[in-house]
């Protein structure tokens, strides 16, 4: 039995090498012989911890939402922070992620079109789970008054801000770290949303 085929993180291994050569090649144009090379597995073996490439893209494109869903829901559950503190929390996490998995990621924006029946399904509900998560702390601000009251649409202005990271973003060496590109991100958004006080002299006081 080769070294690759006693890794007990087997599976994990495999996606990782697999998605760094959808990364790098494209999905299409990868093969499976392409990552029975890299992971050091025959095809049989290989066909032993997963069914199909598509299988293979379906995983690499949930697995680091999932976690996005687990971390994010740990903050809006914390009822010491306010809701500014939970999308901050929120931003740090996400601009983590994507940094420690920018391979994985590079392929979820650029090849999640070629994920076809029940698993484009699970795919959109799953990031619309996300985007739920980040809609429901913005209500819960303007409910509470520590926000202003804007459109929905905005949950997709501030996770593009986040997400499209993914084309410029540097893992190693980069001048700001992944948290501190969120906070200045943060800066922006949750400035926009904080609601301003009111001004004194205006109608409600006069």
């Amino acid at each position: 039995m080769s070294p690759a085929q006693r890794r007990p993180d087997q599976k994990a291994f495999i996606l990782d090498e697999a998605a760094k050569l959808f990364a790098a090649k494209g999905y299409h144009a990868t093969g499976i012989a392409d990552i029975s090379e890299a992971v050091g597995l025959g095809r049989g073996a290989l066909y032993h911890h997963i069914r199909s490439k598509e299988q293979l893209l379906f995983e690499i494109s949930t697995l680091h939402v999932d976690e996005l869903i687990a971390a994010s829901e740990k903050l809006i559950q914390d009822d010491k922070l306010t809701a500014a503190d939970k999308l901050r929390g929120m931003g740090r996490v996400l601009m983590r992620n994507i940094s420690d998995n920018l391979p994985s990621w590079t392929v979820f924006f650029r090849e999640v079109n070629s994920i076809t029946g029940e698993y484009r399904a699970t795919v959109v509900e799953r990031r619309r789970s996300y985007e739920r998560q980040w809609a429901d702390v913005i209500a819960e601000g303007a409910a509470s008054g520590e926000f202003r009251s804007v459109d929905p649409v905005i949950v997709k202005g501030i996770l593009g801000m986040h997400n499209y990271s993914y084309l410029w973003l540097t893992a190693e060496n980069g001048r700001l770290t992944p948290e501190e590109l969120a906070d200045v991100f943060s800066t922006v958004f949750v400035g926009g949303l904080v609601a301003e006080p009111a001004l004194a002299g205006d109608a409600s006081v006069r």
